[in-house]
C-alpha cells in the first residue's frame, strides 16, 4: 500500500475491516453447534497463530521483546481473541444477533473513556457528536430486537455477558494502541497475543472439563477456517493498524458499520425485511461515519 496516500490507505484498511467482520456474523452461526464454545475459540485462534507463525518466520520478523511487552500482548490476547469472544458465543446462544450488535457497538463509547483514562488521548467534539448519531442509528437499525428484549434472568445474564465481552474487546483495543506506540508491528503483537489467547481457551477448557469434540462437517470446518483467516488474521491486522493510525476512537466506528454488511447477508441469504427505522439508523450511522472520519481543518 505504500504507493497510495495516507487517506487512502485508511479507507482501505477501513473498508476491508468493515466487509469481513461484517460477513463474519454469519460464520459465527455455524460455530455454534455441538462443539462447546470455549473449544471453537481455542480452535480458531490455534489456527490463526498457527499461520501467523509461520508468516512471521519466513518474512524474517523480530520476535524477540521485554517480559513487559509480552504482558501487554498477553493482555491484549487475553481480552481481544480469547475471552470477549467466549463470552459473546454465550450471550449469543440467548440473545438474537442485532441485539448482541447493539451492545457491542458501545465499544465507540468504552474506548474513547479508555483511552482518556489510560493513553491521555483528547477528546474531539466531532468525534463524540459522530459517535452519538451513529449509536442511535444502529438502536434504530436493530429496533425490533430492542423492543422484543424480555428481561427475564436468562436474557439479562446473556446481555450482562455481552456488555462484560464489550469491555474487554475494548481493553484489548488500549493494549494494541499501547504496545504500537511501544513500537511493536502488529502482526508481531497479534501472533503472540493470538497464542496467549489461544493457550489460555485452552487451559481453562481443561481446568474446566470441556470435552474437545470436533464437527468434522463443511460447515463448521469452512466457517472455522473463514474465522481463522479472515476475520482474525486479515481483519484484526486490518483493524488494529487503523487504530494506530486513526486512534481508537475513530477506529471503533467499524463496529457501527459492520452490523449494516451483516444485514446485507441476511437480507440475500436470510430474506431480511428492511423496515422505515432500519432506512432511518442506517443513514445516521452513515452520518456519523462521515463526522467521526473528517479530519480537523
Amino acid at each position: 500500500m505504500n504507493h497510495l496516500s495516507s487517506a487512502s490507505q485508511n479507507a482501505l484498511l477501513y473498508v476491508v475491516t468493515v466487509l469481513i467482520w461484517g460477513s463474519s456474523w454469519l460464520a459465527i452461526k455455524y460455530q455454534l453447534g455441538s462443539v462447546d464454545p470455549m473449544v471453537s475459540v481455542a480452535y480458531r485462534f490455534l489456527l490463526a497463530s498457527g499461520i501467523s507463525w509461520l508468516y512471521c518466520r519466513l518474512s524474517g520478523r523480530l520476535m524477540r521483546y521485554s517480559l513487559r511487552d509480552h504482558a501487554f500482548m498477553f493482555l491484549q490476547g487475553a481480552s481481544l481473541f480469547a475471552l470477549n469472544y467466549w463470552l459473546f458465543y454465550l450471550s449469543e446462544l440467548t440473545l438474537t444477533s442485532g441485539l448482541a450488535a447493539v451492545i457491542f457497538s458501545t465499544i465507540v463509547v468504552m474506548n474513547m473513556l479508555n483511552g482518556v483514562l489510560f493513553l491521555k488521548n483528547r477528546l474531539e467534539l466531532r468525534v463524540v457528536a459522530g459517535a452519538g448519531l451513529g449509536l442511535l442509528g444502529i438502536m434504530l437499525v436493530f429496533w425490533p430486537e430492542v423492543t422484543d428484549f424480555e428481561s427475564g434472568s436468562e436474557n439479562l445474564f446473556a446481555a450482562a455477558l455481552a456488555v462484560l465481552a464489550t469491555m474487554l474487546a475494548s481493553v484489548g483495543n488500549i493494549a494494541s494502541a499501547r504496545n504500537q506506540r511501544a513500537g511493536i508491528p502488529v502482526v508481531q503483537a497479534n501472533t503472540f497475543g493470538m497464542t496467549y489467547g489461544a493457550l489460555l481457551m485452552l487451559g481453562l477448557a481443561w481446568a474446566t472439563g470441556r470435552e474437545f469434540t470436533f464437527e468434522m462437517t463443511m460447515p463448521y470446518v469452512s466457517s472455522l477456517v473463514f474465522l481463522a483467516v479472515f476475520a482474525s488474521i486479515i481483519a484484526f491486522w486490518t483493524y488494529l493498524t487503523l487504530l494506530g493510525r486513526v486512534g481508537v476512537e475513530r477506529a471503533a466506528y467499524s463496529t457501527l458499520l459492520f452490523p449494516l454488511v451483516a444485514l446485507g447477508f441476511s437480507t440475500v441469504f436470510e430474506d431480511y425485511q428492511w423496515t422505515a427505522y432500519a432506512v432511518m439508523g442506517m443513514l445516521l450511522i452513515l452520518a456519523g461515519n462521515l463526522l467521526i472520519l473528517k479530519r480537523s481543518a
